[in-house]
């Protein structure tokens, strides 16, 4: 894969374009009062054409051309990075790259307003690392203007940034194979948020199309596919599209459409935390696994394993890796993360996934 690198401007490279001196720039950032007006706009000039953003208040990090930091965006609630499992692992991935290159860590969160992309532009750091987010989200064009390397896990791809990700469509369609068995007739699907507004839907035949969070999206697509491939009507799969990856909520979610009387003899999860969520609504309800019911995961971390999830494997902490590598500039294998089907006690044997 390409990677996204670009000349962080420097004071020295605003005061050429500008025709002043070193010493003016720093003093139009820093101190405005002590030049003249017409010296500050050609300054100003200057550093928007080069790409810089607005006024730095970061002059010495820029004057080095270092911040010696990344930067991890996350278009979520701040505290998923170190709540949810998968996160962290990323983080930690991201943060190993960090510790080896004496670089440090800043975390910065977009809440969907008309502040994120200059929040993110202003943040004084060397490069970014996005968590996977819309397509349209700002923030990645602002990214790109600072002329940063940038990395995103999971996409969207977007011209500047690196995207490092597994084939989620051939991967969900692997797992839901496992789950699907010569007699199921009636799959659910327990999935993550649809878009980044967070809200949680429910009902038969959910599009993935209108997925606007790449990953569910594709995983999405691919669940469908096998369900497909299988003779099923996607129509007739009942969807639940919840607001976070958490297993609790996975766990009312499920109980509640068992309450209902929603049929099922399937249930296709986007990660492990939804797995065990799934589980834990089966269990109570009296719903035996896998002979009533399966269940797959997303992800395969050490309760998987404890709880004999058939799940997806791959490595977020090795993503984190990836991303961070290439935000830091540093060169990184043109070769996808890799992933393979674990089959467990959580799913029946299927003549669909021999």
């Amino acid at each position: 894969m390409a990677i996204s690198s670009g000349h962080r401007p420097t004071l020295r490279d605003i005061a050429h374009r500008a025709g002043v001196s070193v010493m003016t720039v720093s003093y139009a950032f820093s101190q405005p009062d002590r030049v003249s007006d017409a010296s500050r706009d050609r300054v100003l000039v200057a550093a928007a054409e080069l790409g810089y953003q607005g006024k730095n208040p970061w002059a010495t990090a820029l004057r080095r051309g270092r911040a010696g930091a990344l930067g991890v965006v996350f278009s979520e609630h701040l505290t998923y990075a170190f709540t949810d499992p998968q996160a962290t692992d990323f983080l930690a991935g991201v943060a190993s790259v960090c510790a080896e290159e004496g670089l440090g860590l800043t975390i910065i969160p977009t809440i969907g307003d008309a502040e994120d992309a200059q929040r993110v532009a202003a943040a004084p750091v060397d490069g970014y690392v996005f968590w996977t987010t819309r397509a349209d989200d700002p923030s990645l064009a602002a990214a790109v203007g600072t002329h940063r390397p940038c990395a995103i896990q999971g996409g969207p791809t977007h011209d500047g940034f690196v995207r490092v990700g597994i084939e989620d469509r051939a991967a969900a369609a692997a797992i839901a194979r496992i789950g699907l068995g010569d007699h199921v007739h009636n799959p659910v699907v327990l999935s993550f948020s649809l878009d980044s507004d967070r809200a949680p839907r429910a009902g038969y035949g959910i599009a993935p199309e209108a997925a606007r969070l790449p990953v569910t999206h594709d995983r999405l697509t691919g669940f469908r596919d096998a369900i497909r491939e299988a003779g099923l009507d996607w129509n007739q799969t009942y969807v639940l599209a919840l607001a976070r990856n958490d297993r609790a909520e996975s766990q009312r979610a499920l109980a509640s459409a068992i309450a209902d009387g929603i049929p099922m003899d399937v249930v296709l999860c986007t990660s492990d935390q939804l797995a065990f969520g799934a589980l834990d609504a089966l269990h109570e309800s009296g719903l035996n696994v896998p002979s009533q019911v399966a269940v797959t995961g997303w992800d395969d971390g050490p309760l998987a394993v404890a709880a004999g999830v058939s799940t997806v494997r791959q490595s977020m902490y090795e993503q984190g890796r990836a991303c961070g590598a290439v935000a830091a500039g540093l060169p990184i294998e043109e070769s996808a993360p890799a992933w393979e089907i674990v089959r467990r006690t959580s799913t029946r044997v299927s003549a669909l996934a021999q």
